[in-house]
């Protein structure tokens, strides 16, 4: 995230929203944010939203994730909103949405499916 220039600006329980602001640096042939960099963002508010129902010393693995692209990501800056379908004991089910704004107007740009894999520390 530190590299797209995301940032996390709400948790709740089962419910994160990360931002990222535009950054030519990522965008593809036709100047939009790249797919790439919206799916990574999209994967890693699904991941902090399933972490934030887990147990305090768990962690969390992506092991499927289906990305659907519904328009370019053209904007100024980019929201991510994610929120948790099921929690289980060791998968944990999630929905995202890529938000495009551009002059204060929205625009849903993606969406994401995903399973979350819990990680739990070993016995020693």
């Amino acid at each position: 995230m530190k590299t797209l220039g995301g940032s996390l600006t709400s948790v709740q329980p089962g419910k994160v929203v990360l931002e990222m602001p535009f950054n030519p640096t990522f965008t593809q042939q036709h100047g939009f944010m790249h797919a790439g960099a919206i799916t990574s963002m999209l994967d890693s508010a699904a991941g902090y939203a399933a972490l934030s129902l887990m147990p305090e010393n768990a962690e969390v693995l992506t092991i499927e994730l289906k990305t659907s692209l519904l328009s370019p990501a053209k904007g100024d800056h980019f929201r991510f909103e994610a929120i948790v379908i099921k929690a289980g004991r060791t998968i944990t089910f999630c929905e995202a949405k890529a938000i495009a704004i551009e002059e204060n107007k929205e625009k849903a740009i993606a969406t994401l499916t995903a399973s979350m894999f819990t990680v739990l520390p070993k016995a020693r």
